[in-house]
């Protein structure tokens, strides 16, 4: 396993098509085909990855392997969804995606990653906030480990179909 890199304009096509075959192997199967086509579209097409990469307010991690395929990846940025009320938002950021390929489950990159995207936040922020969805008890577990904990309700639309995400919250 080589080193986590920021990723640069050159990765954008391939972090785009690994974001979305990893969403597809992942949830693909709890939608309409309609409406994840429609989810996919504009989600995370490869223009908005590069204009992240580009926008100095987001950083993408990731790590490839010896023969160049992604492994895995993170994204951290500013908060882009509106909160339950009473959690604050100045000084807070968001772990807006993390990805693993399934060969890559099991090998410690999570925790590589998970390090890497806290270590970032506590550079620029007091708060950290993700979003994860109701019914991914394995995730909810990962991110309790580091201390994230429940603030509310999150609606996550995929097409025309919404879904329960929770929000939830790092001191760090």
């Amino acid at each position: 396993m080589t080193d986590i890199r920021i990723a640069q304009p050159a990765d954008a096509e391939a972090l785009s098509a690994f974001a979305e075959a990893s969403f597809v192997h992942t949830f693909g199967h709890l939608y309409d085909p309609a409406d994840l086509a429609l989810f996919l579209s504009t989600w995370n097409p490869p223009e908005r990855v590069r204009a992240q990469i580009d926008d100095p307010a987001y950083d993408i991690a990731l790590v490839r392997d010896q023969a160049g395929a992604i492994l895995g990846y993170i994204k951290m940025g500013p908060l882009d969804f509106d909160l339950p009320p009473g959690q604050p938002t100045d000084d807070a950021v968001e772990l807006h995606q993390i990805y693993l390929a399934e060969t890559a489950k099991g090998t410690g990159l999570a925790t590589r990653l998970m390090d890497w995207g806290i270590a970032w936040g506590r550079e620029r922020a007091s708060v950290l906030y993700l979003t994860v969805f109701t019914d991914n008890p394995r995730a909810q577990a990962v991110y309790r480990r580091y201390g994230f904990y429940d603030v509310g309700r999150n609606e996550f639309r995929v097409g025309n179909h919404v879904d329960e995400d929770r929000f939830f919250r790092l001191d760090l």
